[in-house]
Parts: structure tokens; sequence; C-alpha cells
């Protein structure tokens, strides 16, 4: 069956269960659970699970309810990678038809005969449905900008890969897909199952699909699994930083954006004895701000020679005080070379104005690091929304090929005096330090979407323009609001 028949049909169902209270997250983690045990079935030789935890069981059971729950609570405690997965496990389908009903259609498919790269796909839909019809996934990263993302960083065999905030891990399959393309060693293979991919996740259950969809590529195995930590990733290191043998190669990472963290992060010894803070030496300042602080975080987590792409809102590129200190000290200690200026109307929550920020972490103690920063503007009247226009990777193809990534020093703008409708021009660090407050926030191009009386966007767009206007407002008052309570 086609894989977005099969998504269809599968995820048809979640409608039947949403009857009895359950949500689309739930249903997808029970669908974890029993796909994982479908696979295990079809593939006995390598899937060598307790005895009395298989697929037959429970598809034979006259006590299904009852069997499912006692399978799920072995599977928790049999070690290895199906502790991870299982970790708390519970069923949330207790109609005994309804659950025998499931199961008989997930059966109706044989899983591993297909290409792993299908059932990936598959699954990887399923979470795609989830994000858009649920609130927690407001804030999914459209697979065309995690495709851009690594194309440009470019991960290689023997890199290790971080995100410190993963999700579902979709920034990890973009990059094992990359690297999957390669001619790799019997060593690189291994590396790459085991060693390269590291990830926080501060959800349990958007952990465990984490690791179930790294599994379902073909990372990890039952007896050594992934490093996907359940835990928030701001709070590492016993000593207040992060030691150079867990700094990594690369980071991609899109990290939540809230506006405040409940423990927040200082540089101030004495103030991180207080109830609510924790140390970290290794940031340049302290700050309630989530994405200013896991910038820092990320910057940190770089060894030298690093590279991070990072998805990050537009307030980081202008708000005063600590993302000031913060934008000159990340200028100074890396190479900030790129910004990416995203459209709205990529995200499933409105009014969202994010960016991508390439920086590599250099060696030697010279500073500035930065030279020029390059800015591609494909927000300036480009017009995306998730369902009926989204985001595709040929729209960033053109910044793609601009970013050279082979070779930067070939880059060449595309703007000029000439010619000022090119979306791809430089500034200096020089020119970036005279703004004020040291704001990142540059635009350029004329918006016609606002002067064009004569060609104005469909009324759908308009609407969700000023919907993203009054949002993004709304947002901007929560920030000033949460910094008068400080």
């Amino acid at each position: 069956m086609a894989t977005n028949n099969l998504v269809a049909k599968i995820w048809s169902y979640c409608d039947t269960l949403r009857d009895d209270g359950l949500g689309y997250g739930d249903y997808l983690e029970q669908l974890t659970y029993l796909l994982f045990l479908k696979m295990a079935d079809e593939n006995k030789d390598q899937y060598n699970l307790p005895q009395g935890c298989n697929w037959q069981l429970i598809l034979t059971s006259d006590k299904i309810i009852e069997d499912y729950e006692i399978l799920l609570k072995n599977l928790s405690t049999s070690g290895g990678m199906l502790s991870k997965i299982f970790a708390g496990a519970q069923n949330k389908i207790h109609d005994s038809v309804k659950l025998k009903r499931l199961i008989t259609l997930i059966d109706g498919e044989n899983w591993t005969n297909q290409d792993i790269d299908i059932k990936g796909e598959i699954y990887e839909s399923l979470l795609q449905k989830n994000a858009e019809n649920s609130g927690a996934g407001q804030y999914f990263t459209p697979r065309s900008v995690i495709s851009s993302m690594v194309e440009c960083i470019n991960p290689r065999p023997l890199e290790t890969i971080a995100d410190p905030s993963c999700g579902t891990g979709g920034f990890f399959l973009g990059a094992l897909n990359h690297i999957n393309n390669k001619s790799l060693t019997e060593e690189e293979t291994n590396f790459l199952k085991f060693k390269t991919f590291h990830g926080w996740e501060i959800e349990k259950s958007t952990a465990r699909l984490c690791l179930m969809n790294l599994f379902l590529h073909g990372i990890g195995d039952l007896k050594e699994t992934p490093d996907i930590q359940v835990t928030d990733s701001l709070k590492r290191g016993d000593v207040g930083e992060i030691s150079d043998d867990k700094k990594v190669s690369i980071v991609l990472a899109n990290p939540p954006f809230g506006v405040s963290s409940s423990d927040i992060p200082t540089v101030n010894v004495e103030q991180s004895k207080k109830e609510g803070y924790f140390l970290r030496k290794d940031f340049w300042v302290s700050t309630s701000n989530k994405q200013l602080a896991f910038l820092q975080h990320i910057a940190a987590m770089l060894k030298t020679n690093g590279r991070a792409a990072v998805v990050l809102p537009d307030n980081v590129l202008f708000e005063g005080g600590a993302g000031e200190v913060i934008r000159k000290k990340l200028m100074e200690e890396t190479e900030l070379h790129t910004i990416l200026r995203l459209p709205t109307g990529i995200f499933y929550a409105q009014g969202v104005k994010a960016n991508v920020l390439f920086f590599d972490k250099l060696e030697g103690d010279k500073t500035p690091k930065t030279k020029d920063i390059w800015y591609y503007d494909y927000r300036t009247n480009i017009n995306h929304t998730p369902k009926k226009n989204p985001l595709k990777y040929e729209d960033l193809s053109a910044f793609i090929q601009l970013y050279s990534s082979e070779d930067r020093s070939k880059r060449k703008e595309s703007w000029s005096k000439e010619s000022p409708e090119g979306r791809w021009r430089k500034y200096s660090h020089e020119e970036i330090l005279s703004r004020d407050k040291t704001s990142l926030d540059i635009f350029w191009l004329r918006n016609d979407n606002i002067l064009d009386l004569d060609n104005l966007p469909d009324p759908e767009i308009l609407a969700q323009e000023i919907i993203e206007n009054i949002e993004g407002a709304l947002e901007s008052f929560k920030v000033v609001a949460l910094k008068l309570e400080e």
C-alpha cells in the first residue's frame, strides 16, 4: 500500500478513539508500542523479546486489555532499549473492541518487508499529522527547513551530532538521510548507528517517540540505544559547564519558543545557590529568556571547529540587555557567518517569525571571529501556509546554492545598488556593532504587499498576516510583562 494511503488509513482511526477521550499524542504513543511489537514479530531473529511479550499474544488474546497491560509492564522492566521505549508505558485504549480493531489494522500490513526508509517515512508522516492536529506540535520544524539546514551544515561520517531539544528526532533523521547518501565503511556505519546522535528532551513521551523514530530508521538496537536523555539539557554539567569530552561536532536545533524558564541559568555563583537558579559557568550572561539561554548553551556545546544551525525567533536578534551581550559575545567567540530569514506562516502556531543562525566554533584566541554576516531574506514578499502552500525544500534551493557549504569564500552578493531586490547580502562586523543594541534584525527589501494596492495578496493571506502581527505583538507584551515581574 502507498505510504500516503497507509498513513490515512491508520490516522483516520484516531477519530474513532477520540470519542473515548484519546488525544492525538496518546494515539501516536499507542501506535509506537504496537508498531514495535508487530515489527518484532516479523523479525523474530533480530528482536529477541522476553517470553510472553510478543505480537501473537495480543493478536489472539481473549483478554486483550489485561494481557496487553501485562505485556507493557514486562517490556518496561526488561532492560536495554526496550526499557527506554516502554518506560512508564500504559494502555490508554480501554475499549477492548477498539483495541482489537487497531491491532488487526496494523497486522494487515507487513512493515519490515518494506524498505527501512519507507517505514520511517510512514512514521514521520504520523508524527507530522500529530503536529498538525495538536497544540504540542505547534512549533514542529518543517522538514523542508530541516533538510536545508542539514544540506548547508553537511554532516560527515564519524562526526557527533546533538540536539538539546530533540523532540521526536526530526533533525537527527535529516542528518541520517544526508550521511546515508555517502558510501560508508564498517567503522562509519557502526559509529552512525550507536555514537553519532546525542539528544535531550524534557518530555518522556516525546523522547519515547524520538527513540522509536530512530529505531525505525536503523539507529540503535535492543541492547545499545542512542544517547537520548530525558532531562533539561540546560542543566547539564555537575560543575556548571560542559566538559571537553562531552562537546560535539554539530548542533542542529529548534529550541522551545517559550518566553522564560521555571529554573533560570545564572553565571553568578551566589545566585545559583538560591531556589529557582542553577549555575552555568560557560554562559556569558544570566537570562530568563529560554531562547537566549539555549543560544549560549549551544555555543558551549561545540568542540573546536564545530558548527551549528539553530532556529531562533526574531526577538533573539534585537532584544536588549542580555540579548545584546549575547550577540556581541557570539560574534566575538564564534564565527556567526549566516542568517536565513524564514517566512511567516510555516509553523502551525500563528505569528511566529523565525530565523536560522549558522555559526562555527573556531580555534585560536583571536577575536572577533566574525568578520561578515551574510543574510538571505526569504521572508519579505513571501507567503506560505502550513497546509495550502507549505514551504518546500525547492523553495530554499537558491539559498543552499548561495550558502556554498564547500567553500564559503566563493560567496557573491545578489544584492547591490544596481540590483536592490537581491535577497543575498552581507554586513560587516563593524556595521553590525554600529547598530542600536547590536541588532541583527535587518531587512532591506521593499514590502510590495503593503504598497501595491493593485496587486494585493489573497484575502486568506492578508487575514493570516493580520493574525500574525496581532499575535506577534501579544508575545512582545508577554515578554515585557515577565520582565516587570523579575
